[in-house]
């Protein structure tokens, strides 16, 4: 964990890094709710507030980065709503004392309501556009969103952590492992786009012109469906009425690949087990420990049980679908 340490990151680095883009703080730093990165907010003696990002070490590659932050620009460019990082001399992606550091305008909003059909169908439109553009080429060095990297790597990492009572271990393998075989039987992605990635409610801000789209940090390769699933909540009847409207949407600027419903158990199968197996590669670091506290409890790992045993009948139930 030490190469992915934050351990020298102090206040002080923070100001001088920023200050060598001539930007200088004049409040302090409001620390803002990041644990993978360190994030920022501050007001500037121009007036403007802004938001700084220091990336973990280590986790991206330079050039993975500098894909991001090219993909919002190009979304940009094509007059889509999100926060794109600030240039200066053409470059967004800053080095101080080993970190990479961006920093981005700060964006008021209020937070996304995922109940309001309205806001669905608005979100619906924003994400066809978004995968319009994303459609137009690849990246090159960036992840690709699938079993190997979600579930294979994953489940190794739960496998060799020390945090998971020894009580609970066994059973947690066993499930993981008839999950990774049901989604690498099922996952079959035909068209894999750059994605947002990680398209949940905290991700996009209500503003009074409209949503606005922020924190690229985990855009990737995938399908379309990625970016849609996370906004599908409560029973099917529920869900068949959101997904009914976010497709009101999104079909105004791209066709669906229908296609890609049959992988949304998939997808949610994936990110349960790498959220398991990021908190506890994570998990020395002392944001988390504060933060995720319960996280070695036997509790916890009695409700992940729980959730793997529903999500096996999850993915054995009929696909969600609108269509015959």
């Amino acid at each position: 964990m030490s190469q992915f340490s934050f351990s020298n990151l102090t206040p002080e680095h923070i100001l001088d890094a920023v200050e060598s883009l001539g930007i200088y703080p004049e409040t302090g730093l409001l620390a803002l709710n990041s644990y993978e990165n360190r994030v920022y907010q501050f007001k500037a003696d121009d007036g403007l507030r802004y938001v700084t990002k220091f990336y973990r070490p280590h986790r991206w590659t330079q050039a993975q980065i500098l894909e991001e932050h090219a993909f919002a620009f190009e979304l940009q460019d094509a007059e889509i709503p999100v926060v794109a990082p600030i240039t200066r001399d053409g470059n967004s992606l800053f080095e101080h004392d080993g970190y990479w550091f961006t920093v981005y305008p700060s964006v008021g909003g209020r937070s996304f309501e995922a109940d309001n059909l309205d806001n669905l169908e608005y979100l619906g439109q924003l994400l066809g556009r978004v995968h319009q553009v994303g459609e137009k080429q690849q990246f090159a060095s960036r992840t690709t969103l699938g079993p190997q990297t979600h579930l294979v790597e994953a489940s190794r990492e739960l496998e060799q952590s020390p945090l998971i009572p020894s009580t609970y271990k066994l059973r947690l393998i066993e499930l993981v492992e008839e999950l990774k075989a049901k989604v690498v039987a099922l996952y079959r992605p035909n068209n894999q786009i750059r994605l947002h990635g990680d398209c949940h409610t905290g991700n996009i801000l209500s503003m009074t012109e409209g949503l606005c789209l922020v924190d690229l940090d985990d855009a990737c390769m995938g399908p379309a469906v990625q970016d849609l699933w996370m906004m599908l909540s409560g029973d099917r009847q529920s869900q068949m009425v959101q997904l009914d409207t976010l497709l009101c949407g999104y079909e105004m600027f791209r066709d669906f690949p229908r296609s890609e419903l049959e992988m949304i158990e998939s997808l949610r199968t994936m990110r349960m087990v790498n959220y398991m197996a990021w908190l506890s590669k994570r998990f020395d670091d002392p944001a988390f420990k504060s933060a995720f506290s319960w996280f070695a409890t036997p509790q916890y790992w009695e409700q992940q049980l729980k959730a793997l045993e529903e999500q096996i009948l999850a993915m054995e139930s009929p696909t969600l679908t609108l269509w015959p």
